[in-house]
């Protein structure tokens, strides 16, 4: 029963990160694109984590750290990108 439910589960996430795929290539606007990607790792992070109870292992975890960290510090450049228009300061008046 558990693997059933993983396994439909996972499909249904495979068909959310295609129509979040989607809204990244057609997005209107950039901040579209932006939440789209950052829905696809949240995501990526649950179907890695179906993927390590279905396995019954625990040698993802590190990858869901991972992708975790990465879906977080694009966000926030994409964020600081459109708020300030750069993402690196540069200290030339100095």
């Amino acid at each position: 029963m558990l693997k059933t439910i993983l396994t439909l589960s996972l499909i249904l996430i495979s068909v959310a990160i295609s129509l979040a795929l989607f809204r990244v290539i057609k997005g209107p606007t950039i901040p579209d694109r932006v939440m789209a990607l950052d829905a696809i790792g949240i995501y990526l992070i649950a179907a890695v984590a179906m993927l390590s109870v279905l396995l019954n292992t625990h040698a993802f975890f590190d990858v869901m750290l991972q992708l975790g960290i990465l879906s977080f510090i694009g966000t926030t450049a994409y964020s600081r990108y459109l708020e300030r228009g750069y993402l690196i300061e540069r200290d030339h008046d100095r």
